[in-house]
């Protein structure tokens, strides 16, 4: 029960929501261990602790980081918020520390399939859903900016509030992450998607921030286009979602940090793979298995893998 109060949690992928969940759980008296392939980042953190500014002032963090997962010796939960298309290898670096009945994985990731992906390599029942409603960037390395104080969700994939979600959604509340457990987190999941869906491919393609969409009353349409056939295909799936809710999410992410760009567009203007595969493809497929006809996900698909080609993504 002590472990549970008090996790030991490692993040496996230290970039913005990384790094700001690490920090907030570190700040709050938990042992954390950030984890990243971007050694300056790592560095920087090491050498001068994890810089938080914006919401909630800023302040440096006494955090610790690796880019060596083998040199980590036990966890109680490891966040996974690395990109979704590192989760094979993500997964396997750190696999020493499931060779228990106790520790958790928990993916805070975008897209739908992570948690499957991850528990093929971790095992069944170690991985639990999670979705968060606060936004960060990285500013430099060693440096995240924390926009707001918003609810993250966890829960089991199978459905029902079982006692480590409640356990653990208290202890990461009480130390600086305040977290609710979901009775239905794979509902919450797709919830979050028709957001995802609705400004990733419009901020990417023409590189625009959020609040920059919704200026445009063409890309909107299209916004609303692909958030409705993903409705069609979660309701195939027996997610039943609100479409009026649906498109309240988006406005609230366009609203609400206008000024940010996707995690997709970010990755475009940076030329990384992006998670274009999770976030429409995965949405795609499902349509296809169910007869569901996705025109608008397919050209915005295509559109972000033309711009990818363009630096062999």
């Amino acid at each position: 029960m002590n472990e549970i109060a008090r996790p030991r949690v490692v993040v496996v992928g230290a970039g913005a929501m990384g790094s700001l969940f690490g920090g907030l759980l570190t700040e709050g008296g938990l042992d954390v261990t950030l984890v990243d392939i971007w050694r300056e980042h790592v560095d920087a953190i090491n050498a001068n602790g994890l810089k938080m500014v914006g919401h909630g002032g800023d302040r440096t963090i006494p955090a610790r980081a690796t880019s060596d997962p083998s040199t980590i010796d036990g966890a109680d939960v490891a966040f996974f918020q690395c990109k979704a298309i590192c989760n094979a290898d993500a997964a396997a670096s750190v696999k020493h520390l499931f060779d228990n009945d106790r520790t958790v994985a928990i993916s805070f990731q975008n897209g739908l399939g992570n948690e499957e992906e991850i528990e093929r390599i971790l095992g069944e029942g170690k991985v639990l859903g999670g979705l968060t409603a606060q936004g960060a960037n990285i500013e430099a390395p060693g440096v995240v900016r924390n926009h707001a104080e918003l609810p993250s969700f966890i829960g089991e994939m199978n459905g029902g509030v079982s006692g480590r979600t409640r356990a653990l959604a208290a202890a990461f509340s009480t130390h600086g992450l305040p977290t609710e457990a979901s009775e239905n987190i794979r509902h919450n999941i797709w919830k979050k998607l028709m957001a995802n869906i609705g400004v990733s491919g419009t901020s990417a393609a023409p590189n625009l921030t959020l609040g920059g969409i919704v200026q445009v009353p063409e890309l909107e349409a299209i916004a609303y286009r692909a958030i409705d056939e993903a409705l069609a295909v979660a309701k195939a799936e027996n997610i039943d979602l609100d479409p009026h809710a649906a498109r309240e999410v988006f406005h609230q992410i366009t609203s609400g940090t206008p000024g940010n760009k996707s995690s997709l567009c970010v990755d475009i203007v940076n030329k990384r793979p992006s998670e274009v595969d999770y976030i429409y493809g995965a949405v795609i497929e499902l349509g296809a298995k169910h007869g569901i006809d996705t025109p608008v996900l397919q050209t915005v698909s295509a559109v972000i893998k033309g711009l990818q080609s363009h630096y062999g993504a």
